[in-house]
């Protein structure tokens, strides 16, 4: 396969499903509601390691939205600029791509830890059209290495019924993918060669559901497909080069 062709575009965290725009879009209105808020999300992400069919990650959710700060669980951002249609924020968020030798047999004898991503994220709206970017990096010396994502979305309304299709696309650093896709010298098995990992591209399209029906809070679902560049796929630990990922979630402010 060649480096991925895109459907029509990951927001990869690294478990791609999950991010602070993500959760703040459920809140999304003229005139956004602000204070403290409570729920429940669960993210499943169908994963392409050998032997490791999928992770599951419970999140209880509780949080805070102000004019300028967003709190939703882990997911941080805190706006600090905003002209027009343009806003920047700084963005803290974390990487759920950690394994240990007990989830799969192709990583006896290894183990990588989740992490904690900290950067810069520009978003851009006209319309019904969203351009999120956003600029990472690992901050607690796990991988050392960056991401770079960029995502169209676009908003519909059915009634009470919000849907918004999206494309992205994202660049990670060599020192990123080698981190969780390469194979080290010591690691060496007679069924797992050594393998050094290049950047990749990666690409995913999806659909994001929310709704203000369900107990008086905002019930939201989302569904994402992603294209993995040859730089995954052809890692020893990885038998395909596509998976899909989703979440759930709810959540009312007091």
């Amino acid at each position: 396969m060649s480096v991925i062709r895109p459907l029509a575009l990951v927001a990869v965290c690294s478990l791609p499903l999950l991010s602070t725009a993500a959760f703040a879009q459920q809140h999304r209105s003229a005139e956004p509601p602000q204070g403290f808020l409570y729920g429940v999300g669960v993210g499943i992400n169908q994963e392409i390691y050998r032997g490791y069919k999928r992770r599951v990650i419970p999140l209880p959710l509780l949080g805070y939205r102000g004019e300028k700060l967003s709190v939703y669980g882990p997911f941080v951002s805190y706006e600090l600029a905003k002209a027009n249609d343009v806003s920047l924020s700084a963005k803290l968020s974390p990487r759920f791509a950690g394994y240990d030798e007990g989830d799969s047999d192709v990583f006896v004898g290894m183990k990588r830890k989740s992490s904690l991503d900290a950067g810069l994220g520009l978003q851009y709206r006209i319309d019904n059209w969203t351009l999120d970017t956003e600029a990472l990096t690992d901050v607690l010396g796990n991988s050392n290495g960056q991401e770079l994502k960029l995502k169209f979305s676009y908003g519909l309304r059915f009634g009470p019924l919000q849907v918004s299709p999206e494309v992205g696309v994202s660049y990670s650093s060599s020192k990123l993918v080698n981190y969780y896709y390469g194979v080290r010298e010591t690691e060496v098995t007679a069924e797992r060669p050594a393998y050094r990992a290049d950047s990749a591209v990666n690409y995913h399209t999806g659909v994001a559901l929310s709704t203000p029906v369900f107990f008086g809070g905002i019930t939201r679902l989302g569904i994402q497909y992603h294209w993995y560049d040859n730089s995954i796929a052809n890692s020893p630990l990885t038998d395909r080069d596509s998976g899909v990922s989703a979440f759930l979630a709810w959540s009312r402010f007091f």
